[in-house]
């Protein structure tokens, strides 16, 4: 009678078990994307973005993320007093700064494919040996570009808000105390914004403008 107890409480125990098993295995499929599962080909399927138009990242939260990308600037080439300018202006605004930011540097490698076509039909259409020469060792140096992924670091500083008027606000603000600080920044555009995913996604190993096929 014992042994016949302890056997149905084991095998009640096997069904308890199994059936937590399957709760938890279904607790824990994920479901892609109707239109990752659709056209899986693009970045943009695989995250919570709804689309990127005018500069701007529109998630499925209704949140819009952009910013501002700055031009890079060496301040340690500037003498003592404009460095330090640059180092105050720079401190006060990010004292300014009351909401959540990302501070980004990217990758961005070096498109010089169009000069490399003009070099060509300018060695193609010079017939002295000693421009010829010139011409051919600056193309060298253009495939050494290419071939050894030289890439421009860039800057953004990126943002997320709901509100239209205030996006636009907190982006006046950035460029304009940025100016004061002595630094250019301008509005993110469509080609940053996916550099910057792409970036992300491939470890600013290269950047290939079109998409990024899912592992």
């Amino acid at each position: 009678m014992n042994n016949q107890m302890m056997n149905n409480n084991m095998n009640m125990n096997r069904v308890n078990n199994s059936q937590n098993t399957n709760a938890n295995s279904k607790q824990t499929v994920r479901k892609l994307p109707k239109a990752a599962q659709n056209n899986p080909k693009y970045t943009e399927n695989w995250l919570p973005l709804k689309a990127i138009s005018n500069g701007i990242m529109y998630n499925q939260k209704n949140e819009m993320i952009t910013g501002v990308k700055i031009q890079p600037r060496n301040i340690f080439i500037l003498d003592q007093s404009s460095m330090d300018n640059a180092l105050i202006g720079l401190m006060n605004f990010y004292n300014t700064i009351d909401y959540e930011f990302w501070l980004i540097v990217a990758d961005r490698p070096v498109d010089i494919a169009v000069y490399q076509a003009e070099l060509q039909v300018l060695y193609n259409k010079t017939q002295d040996p000693r421009l010829r020469k010139l011409i051919a060792q600056d193309m060298n140096k253009g495939d050494f570009f290419i071939n050894n992924d030289v890439v421009d670091t860039e800057y953004f500083i990126l943002f997320k808000e709901k509100n239209g008027e205030m996006l636009q606000k907190k982006l006046r603000n950035i460029i304009n105390s940025l100016a004061s600080a002595g630094l250019v920044a301008s509005q993110t555009t469509n080609d940053d914004l996916r550099m910057i995913i792409d970036n992300f996604l491939n470890g600013g190993r290269k950047y290939e403008s079109g998409g990024v096929m899912p592992v």
